[in-house]
């Protein structure tokens, strides 16, 4: 399909050395007649692949709240009172946790959700262990009618990492 259309572009092949932006063209202009043809080959796997990517983006989107980084936690909490729920275990709650945070295991959230009644109008702040659980906590709350719910970018570990308390 596209074999005849790449055809129409020469690529030089010298017999001295090419400059690098020339060389570099070239090596660009192989791969890309290369993918190229290989999606006009393989359209149904191709199609697949796109389908599979934006599947996991609208996924991630929809699943996920926005996140803040540990500086802006910080922020929150000290300048409107925001409450931070912590959706680990209660395991590795014991063994490490954000002063005066609420711990509310992920399995757990949607039964204990009246525990945060009282903090509706607060900022919550969602944070577990790396920040790979918090988004689908965050968004538990979000439909529970909770107005400001972010989650923590990188989770604990970040926080720790940056010798917050």
């Amino acid at each position: 399909m596209f074999s005849n259309f790449f055809k129409t572009f020469e690529i030089v092949t010298p017999t001295e050395p090419l400059p690098g932006s020339q060389a570099t063209f070239n090596l660009f202009l192989k791969i890309m007649i290369q993918f190229l043809e290989f999606i006009s080959n393989h359209l149904v796997l191709a199609s697949m692949w796109v389908v599979t990517l934006v599947a996991i983006f609208f996924y991630h989107k929809r699943t996920s709240a926005s996140s803040v980084a540990p500086q802006e936690a910080v922020m929150l909490i000290n300048r409107k009172n925001a409450v931070v729920v912590d959706v680990r275990d209660r395991k590795e709650f014991d063994s490490g946790h954000i002063v005066d945070s609420l711990n509310i295991p992920l399995s757990k959230l949607k039964q204990r959700l009246n525990e945060l009644i009282k903090h509706k109008q607060k900022p919550l702040i969602v944070v577990c262990k790396i920040g790979q659980h918090s988004g689908e906590a965050a968004k538990v709350l979000q439909d529970a009618g909770h107005g400001q719910v972010v989650r923590l970018s990188g989770g604990l570990s970040e926080w720790k990492a940056q010798s917050l308390p």
